[in-house]
C-alpha cells in the first residue's frame, strides 16, 4: 500500500524534484529531503516557491513558444 502511494506521488508530483535532480546530478529523494527541511526552517515559504516553479515547468512550451517564433524584435 505505502509503494503504491509513493510511486503514485511521484508520477503527480508536478516533475519538480525530478527536474531539480537531474539538473543538479543529484538524486530526487534528496531534493525532496530539502524541501521538507526547508518546510521546517522557512514555515510555508518553500511551497509557494515549489508550486512556482510546477507551474513553470508544465507550462514551459507555452512561456517558451511566442519569444521563439519572432524573427527580429519590431514583429509582436
Amino acid at each position: 500500500m505505502t509503494a503504491r502511494l509513493k510511486t503514485f506521488l511521484e508520477r503527480q508530483a508536478f516533475g519538480v524534484c525530478a527536474w531539480w535532480g537531474d539538473k543538479l546530478n543529484i538524486k530526487p529523494e534528496q531534493v525532496r529531503l530539502s524541501f521538507i527541511y526547508l518546510g521546517c526552517i522557512t514555515a510555508g515559504l518553500h511551497l509557494v516557491v515549489y508550486l512556482v516553479m510546477a507551474f513553470v515547468l508544465q507550462h514551459k512550451e507555452r512561456i517558451k513558444r511566442p519569444f521563439s517564433k519572432r524573427s527580429t524584435v519590431w514583429e509582436l
